[in-house]
């Protein structure tokens, strides 16, 4: 089942990407999205983030693509076990 999701996933990413033009235009534009380089640009973003989040979830990597983001959050240690020793519940 976890190959089947991240099949689709990855599709999803790619059709977003491909389709930018017509899904940029039916989400319109927002102000936020000027920011950042308009919305086709948050639209290749997030197919991008999507075909990647996809692939590691279809290979069960999802905790080294998050590392990164866990080094940020409070509470949780930079490496990929995660969490601080002596913290657990």
């Amino acid at each position: 089942m976890r190959f089947i999701l991240g099949i689709i996933g990855i599709l999803f990413g790619a059709a977003l990407i491909v389709y930018r033009e017509s899904v940029g235009d039916m989400l319109g534009q927002p102000a936020w999205a000027d920011k950042v380089g308009g919305i086709y640009n948050v639209v290749v973003i997030i197919g991008v983030l999507m075909f990647f989040w996809s692939l590691a979830y279809m290979t069960n990597t999802q905790d080294i693509f998050f590392a990164p983001l866990f080094y940020f959050l409070p509470g949780r240690s930079a490496g990929v076990s995660g969490g601080v020793p002596g913290t657990e519940f």
